[in-house]
């Protein structure tokens, strides 16, 4: 039994050993994709069973770094439509009926995309998903378009960041880069 284990774990080295030198396996993306829940560490609570809120949305997005550039109305042009992150096109989803902009969006997916401009940003809510950046953006599948302000920050955020905060009647979708940060209201 003994000769059995080592020589299978003698062999389980050598092929893993193997399967790493000879894999594609693709280096670690320089934006990374993350996701946001609302509740705030909703997989956490499940976990625990702390949850006083059943899951409303979340959001999965790539996070470019600043890495020295400068952001906004540079990387990020002003009054052009921006995937909202890096890579993949931003996705959110709502696990229940919401309101954005006043309007009314069903439950479901939907892809996020931003029009920055200085002091403020149009958020839009589209209907395709699984889209990679913006370049097949169809303003036709537009579901709703909001202006947030933008308000300046003092200090400078690496990594785009998205979190949902607890608002007074609903939850706010926050967006942070660079020394910039937004909040979509978002309502039941």
């Amino acid at each position: 039994m003994k000769k059995i284990i080592v020589l299978l774990s003698v062999f389980q080295l050598i092929f893993f050993s193997l399967l790493a030198q000879n894999s594609n396996i693709p280096p670690v993306d320089k934006s990374p994709m993350d996701m946001a829940y609302y509740p705030a560490n909703y997989p956490v609570l499940k976990i625990q069973d702390k949850l006083t809120e059943t899951l409303a949305a979340r959001v999965v997005y790539s996070r470019p770094q600043k890495a020295g550039r400068t952001i906004f109305g540079s990387l990020v042009k002003y009054g052009e439509v921006w995937r909202l992150g890096a890579n993949e096109a931003t996705e959110i989803e709502f696990f229940k009926n919401v309101k954005i902009g006043g309007k009314k969006i069903n439950k479901g997916r939907y892809t996020l995309y931003a029009i920055a401009n200085e002091n403020s940003w149009t958020i839009i809510v589209n209907k395709e998903t699984d889209t990679w950046g913006s370049f097949k953006y169809d303003k036709a599948k537009d579901v709703v378009r909001t202006e947030v302000s933008v308000q300046k920050i003092n200090m400078s955020i690496e990594s785009l960041s998205m979190l949902f905060e607890k608002a007074t009647s609903g939850y706010s979708l926050i967006i942070g880069w660079d020394n910039v940060k937004v909040a979509l209201p978002i309502t039941f």
